[in-house]
């Protein structure tokens, strides 16, 4: 067969496996979240009041905000992988675009799978180098996504509590946002400080807060989100509802931790077990050199093992970690 051909077959055989990962990852790690997600959209949808759409039209900064409502009913229905994708990047708050990041992920794949080609003159080096490669960047972007939303998800009792104090005072709810985005680091107040000026250009509170909660894709704003676009139909004491999510918040992050402190010894298990087998490799390597290198002769039998050992992480990973 010809060395051409043969390349063909692995990229798609990578492009192949890298998408089968993907559905594993989706539907053991985001299925709850997606779930718990939808349930939140669609009840925010609910309490949308009926004039919103003509409020919104009426903006002059705005002209397109109807479109702008739609799609964002839209993403609430159905979140399609790009959107997805794109929702990722923004949510990092990293200054890379979507399409700029996989530019720097298709680039260093290449790169790297064809430098693993010529010094292992291998295929199946070079298809394992550029999965590598591609997936890198894209792992960092999630990290910084994961780590921001962590630490958004941490300010927001305290950010909850002041608009409460601001609003005990007298002040409109649009204050509050305001307060919190002059007296709180990033990352909140980078995002409650970009809603103020969203509705100082024109933008309905309520499209704006949307635009928060999808910006952000906290659980927890999404929430606020809800509680504020029914006290705003219902009425209310909107400093008592704050104060009081302040506290729902905190006793969420509160059992947050505590979760993660009772499935420690779990995770450490997973990573002890799945990094025994390279660490073995590495021993035998310098024990036994002649021994261990026969092993490498089967790159079959070491791609076999990389897919156990990452449906053994994935199903650890199921175990000790959930939302709620």
């Amino acid at each position: 067969m010809n060395e051409p051909i043969i390349l063909v077959m692995a990229a798609a055989s990578a492009a192949a496996f890298v998408a089968a990962v993907y559905q594993i990852v989706s539907d053991l790690f985001l299925r709850d979240r997606a779930r718990v997600n939808e349930r939140v959209d669609v009840e925010m949808l609910k309490r949308q009041a009926a004039g919103a759409a003509a409020k919104v039209k009426k903006a002059s900064l705005f002209k397109n905000l109807d479109q702008m409502d739609a799609a964002a009913r839209a993403a609430s229905s159905q979140t399609t992988w790009s959107q997805a994708f794109e929702s990722m990047v923004e949510q990092s708050g990293l200054d890379v675009t979507p399409g700029r990041l996989l530019t720097i992920a298709g680039g260093a794949s290449a790169a790297l799978g064809a430098l693993a080609f010529f010094i292992q003159g291998s295929p199946l080096h070079g298809v394992m180098g550029a999965v590598i490669a591609g997936v890198l960047p894209i792992w960092y972007v999630k990290r910084c996504r994961d780590a921001r939303m962590e630490k958004l998800r941490s300010q927001l009792p305290d950010a909850f509590d002041l608009m409460a104090r601001v609003v005990r005072a007298g002040q409109s709810l649009g204050q509050a946002v305001l307060g919190v985005a002059e007296e709180f680091p990033q990352p909140i107040s980078t995002e409650f400080a970009y809603c103020y000026e969203q509705q100082n250009l024109g933008l309905s509170p309520e499209v704006a807060f949307r635009e928060l909660t999808r910006r952000t894709g906290v659980i927890e704003l999404k929430i606020f989100v809800l509680a504020v676009l029914v006290q705003q139909q219902t009425g209310g004491n909107l400093a008592e509802m704050l104060a009081k999510l302040a506290n729902v918040v905190r006793e969420r992050y509160r059992i947050r931790g505590a979760i993660s402190a009772l499935t420690a010894e779990g995770r450490m298990q997973g990573w002890v077990l799945a990094g025994m087998p390279p660490v073995m490799i590495l021993i035998l390597l310098v024990m036994n050199y002649n021994y261990a290198i026969a092993l490498f002769e089967h790159p079959d039998v070491l791609a076999a093992t990389f897919g156990a050992e990452l449906v053994g992480i994935l199903w650890i990973r199921k175990i000790v970690n959930f939302e709620f």
